[in-house]
């Protein structure tokens, strides 16, 4: 369904940039059609992650805690502690609270960020309000469980879009800029203030399920934004370099990139021997294959392994095989 709607957008798009630009080549009129679709492309992908991630974390609130009076962390945390002592709500208090931390968020980050953020609330507000979500469960450990992954899954998924349902990252990342605090320094500080408060007010057993409930929700936004594969940068240093990297693109098809450096052992710079780098990126899972061929050809090889959050381009999955 999706291809059918974006060549509908490219079809549109090639026909508006002719009739605006009739004086331009047809190669200049793709060019510009090929930028405007990408943006347009982008920005479709973007609506779908928002809107999903509203579906989600409303469902997370009004399938899970809010019938139980459970809480979370962050802003989402601060509007259902508010709501449950002074009954405004819920709907409402979503965006009243958050919204500070938009106008923060466009100095911070950016207009489009500010105002896509301002969009996925409200459609977060209005889905609490409106949409009579099913009661799942009673049981206070599947709520706080459940409750978390759904709302985590909401705001992972509005983050990919670009957007937040939760102002918490975009106070973390103010005050990271003021302190010498890290974001996951502010973020965790911020719920201890939270959760100490829902101890305080509510109760000491509602605040420990709010833990669990945060720890669910963090999880899951981590699994959202990064994906099932982790990758690994693996960087790779030996004299049998090139062998190493006909076995990594023929045998894994993988892509590579060789770096010319120079050994580290030598009195004058003119004595230190050129060696070929090799870097690749593979997945978690493919790693044991990796070392073992690369012992094959040089026991003696040094492999650096990185966590990598994110890849774009390049060759990271199997290429096809020639038929």
């Amino acid at each position: 369904m999706i291809k059918p709607i974006k060549k509908l957008i490219i079809d549109i798009v090639y026909k508006r940039v002719k009739k605006k630009h009739s004086d331009y080549s047809e190669d200049k009129i793709l060019n510009e059609a090929s930028v405007v679709e990408v943006e347009v492309s982008h920005l479709f992908s973007d609506i779908i992650f928002i809107i999903i991630g509203i579906i989600s974390a409303g469902f997370g609130l009004k399938g899970f805690l809010l019938p139980s009076s459970f809480i979370d962390g962050g802003v989402t945390g601060i509007s259902l502690l508010t709501s449950e002592v002074t009954g405004i709500s819920l709907a409402l208090l979503i965006v009243l609270i958050n919204l500070p931390f938009v106008i923060l968020g466009y100095s911070q980050v950016g207009k489009e960020f500010a105002i896509k953020s301002i969009v996925a609330i409200l459609g977060l507000a209005l889905v609490v309000h409106f949409i009579p979500y099913p009661i799942v469960t009673t049981d206070k450990l599947l709520i706080s469980f459940f409750g978390g992954f759904f709302l985590g899954a909401g705001i992972g998924l509005a983050i990919r879009g670009g957007a937040v349902l939760d102002g918490t990252e975009v106070l973390a990342i103010y005050f990271s800029k003021k302190t010498g605090l890290t974001i996951g320094d502010i973020i965790l500080i911020f719920n201890i203030v939270i959760f100490s408060f829902g101890a305080y007010i509510l109760s000491v057993e509602i605040a420990l399920y709010a833990i669990l409930t945060y720890m669910s929700a963090s999880k899951t936004i981590d699994f959202v934004i990064e994906g099932i594969e982790e990758y690994m940068g693996i960087t790779i240093i030996s004299e049998l370099s090139n062998e190493i990297r006909l076995m990594i693109t023929d045998k894994l098809q993988r892509g590579v990139t060789v770096y010319s450096g120079k050994g580290g052992y030598g009195k004058t710079y003119d004595d230190l021997k050129s060696v070929n780098i090799i870097f690749t990126v593979v997945t978690r899972l493919e790693i044991t294959q990796l070392k073992t061929e690369i012992d094959k050809i040089d026991t003696n090889a040094f492999v650096i392994m990185n966590s990598i959050k994110d890849t774009k381009g390049g060759m990271i999955k199997k290429r096809p095989l020639d038929h």
